[in-house]
């Protein structure tokens, strides 16, 4: 839900509001919008696109389809295309939410009549997968890993739709082929849009292939076989910095997250341990 200022509301510049939004490189992925609004109502409007909606603090109540709604801590809400929709704190001290505007690529126009009956989703696994989604967008050079959250959401809000959808099959196969591909491509990376086109299956299938055969994300494949050359080049005397470009981090902020994840330290104190010993 996107604010439009209205007569009688406070003006959205004033300290208790604060907004955030950007486009990720995501297909899919419209806006990203992260506000945290005190007494700001929406008028009715439509959107063009899907909204998927988490409130991390207060409550919003909302009508849609001339039916009243609310979004408690434990909900995702997915507003379809088209419809008109208003919004309003359901609380005295506000919300703060995250959004993700979604175009047609992951939703079809054909699940908007589903949407309408149950836009309310009380499912804390698509709760928790969202909030992940939102943590990886806002880190540039993840782009592998929200990608793959996204279609994953996206076939469970398929199946939130769809509750008769069958579900996806292993295919080892198909695994060790994404993961050649993968082997092949570890500094460049690639989309997983591309990689699913060049293995002719669709995105979700091929994540669900691969985490089922090897017990990990291909994101998560990915950067490990980024953090393994890294440590390498820096236990050879390379910079951190120069080690990120050489790996196929997108900085050097992006290599230190990753490989403090992995390694439990930064490069920086890999790098000066190595070069003590070596001393």
């Amino acid at each position: 839900m996107a604010p439009q200022q209205g007569p009688g509301h406070p003006d959205p510049g004033r300290p208790e509001q604060e907004v955030s939004a950007w486009r990720p490189r995501i297909p899919g992925v419209v806006e990203v919008f992260h506000a945290h609004f005190t007494e700001y109502a929406y008028p009715m409007h439509v959107h063009d696109a899907w909204t998927l909606l988490i409130v991390d603090d207060g409550a919003v109540r909302y009508d849609l389809d001339r039916h009243e709604h609310g979004t408690p801590h434990d909900t995702v809400t997915l507003l379809p295309p088209h419809v008109p929709h208003n919004g309003s704190p359901a609380t005295p001290y506000g919300f703060r939410k995250r959004v993700l505007y979604l175009d047609g690529t992951h939703l079809a126009d054909t699940l908007i009549g589903s949407a309408v009956d149950r836009p309310d989703l009380r499912d804390p696994e698509l709760r928790l997968r969202v909030g992940q989604l939102h943590t990886a967008l806002d880190h540039p050079g993840d782009e592998l890993e929200a990608a793959s959250r996204l279609t994953l959401i996206a076939e469970r809000l398929h199946a939130h739709l769809r509750p008769f959808s069958p579900a996806p099959t292993e295919d080892p196969t198909l695994a060790r082929t994404l993961r050649e591909l993968l082997d092949a491509r570890v500094t460049e990376g690639i989309a997983l849009d591309e990689a699913a086109r060049l293995v002719h299956a669709h995105p979700a299938h091929l994540v669900r292939a691969f985490s089922g055969a090897y017990g990990i994300a291909p994101h998560q494949y990915l950067m490990s076989r980024r953090v393994d050359r890294a440590r390498r080049l820096l236990l050879d005397g390379r910079p951190p910095g120069e080690v990120a470009a050489l790996t196929g981090f997108y900085d050097q902020s992006h290599l230190t997250r990753h490989f403090r994840k992995l390694v439990g330290v930064t490069p920086g104190r890999y790098s000066r341990d190595s070069d003590r010993r070596r001393s």
